[in-house]
């Protein structure tokens, strides 16, 4: 059997809580019981689920000029509301997952041929991961309806064209 994974990416504190900074306009209600579906359906097909975290030295200019996704904060930690089926959290600091050497690692060891994703955002983590995954030669699957974008409709249809013409499949 080919070994499959759900990312689930970046689904934080900082972009889902009340507190959150105005930029991240997600609905974390519909968007959290999406992904939750999804990781249940995930586990129960027989994917590995990965949890994919951002985060950001924690350092002064960091906390001052970004102000999220800042190591060791709680803002940094998984959105609570989110289902955690294992302690599999891969740390990432750039927009692409393949970029974390500690995913790199995890991949090669399970030699993934098919990666599901979703979480935040289609149009920076998400898709930089689907881009990712494809250079990577994996089947690489967005899932549409747990994944949320904070950009207008414009942007989004400019990343699924794009995405999909690399071979991103949309489900």
């Amino acid at each position: 059997m080919e070994n499959k994974a759900l990312l689930v990416i970046d689904m934080q504190n900082d972009y889902l809580w009340e507190q959150r900074k105005d930029m991240f306009s997600y609905n974390t209600p519909r968007l959290v019981s999406e992904v939750n579906k999804t990781i249940k359906e995930h586990k129960e097909k027989g994917f590995d689920i990965i949890y994919v975290v951002q985060l950001f030295p924690n350092i002064i200019t960091n906390r001052w000029i970004i102000g999220f996704s800042i190591k060791g904060t709680e803002g940094a930690e998984l959105y609570d509301g989110m289902d955690l089926v294992n302690d599999t959290v891969v740390e990432k600091n750039f927009p692409d997952t393949f970029t974390s050497s500690q995913f790199k690692k995890l991949f090669a060891e399970k030699n993934y041929k098919e990666l599901h994703l979703c979480g935040l955002d289609e149009c920076g983590c998400v898709g930089a991961t689907a881009k990712g995954a494809i250079k990577a030669g994996c089947r690489t699957v967005l899932i549409s309806a747990a994944t949320g974008s904070r950009f207008p409709a414009s942007k989004q249809e400019k990343t699924r064209s794009t995405l999909t013409a690399l071979g991103v499949i949309y489900e």
